[in-house]
């Protein structure tokens, strides 16, 4: 944890923050290749709504990917970068059902409520350690993640 003392925290800290963050990156990658899977899928008349909507989702996952890697790196730790390890501590699981648009919906959903919990326990571990770059960065992520959680709620009619 080289970056810890010119950045101002402690290294245990960087070192459990990195740990929880490795596991968000997981949750994001998995998050990613189901919204992927789900715009290539897509089938029916709800084609036309939502092949661009995922294509939409996907883009911001994939910045956010880079983001809570280039985090974890300033924190002096390493980003995981293979899938075997992702699908490993991923709570978010693989999607087979890439088909169905409502199904897909309710798939994004359920993600995002898995980032959302993860990104709400980084708020407590960052706040705790004083490591505003990490906190400002989940705070923002929540923010944005709860307006498409209503938006695709919505879309379900919930």
């Amino acid at each position: 944890m080289k970056n810890a003392n010119i950045i101002g925290l402690q290294e245990a800290d960087c070192q459990k923050i990195s740990e929880k963050l490795n596991i968000l990156l997981a949750n994001y990658s998995v998050f990613y290749q189901n919204t992927r899977g789900s715009h290539w899928n897509i089938k029916g008349e709800q084609f036309f709504t939502l092949h661009p909507k995922f294509e939409e989702l996907y883009n911001s996952l994939v910045l956010k990917i880079d983001e809570i890697a280039e985090r974890i790196l300033t924190l002096g730790a390493t980003p995981a970068h293979n899938y075997s390890d992702y699908l490993q501590v991923s709570t978010i699981k693989e999607s087979r059902e890439v088909n169905n648009g409502n199904k897909s919906v309710e798939i994004i959903l359920n993600s995002f409520k898995v980032v959302i919990d993860l990104q709400r326990e980084l708020l407590n571990i960052t706040d705790e350690a004083g490591d505003e770059g990490t906190n400002s960065q989940m705070s923002d992520y929540i923010t944005e993640q709860e307006k498409e959680v209503w938006m695709y709620n919505s879309y379900l009619g919930k």
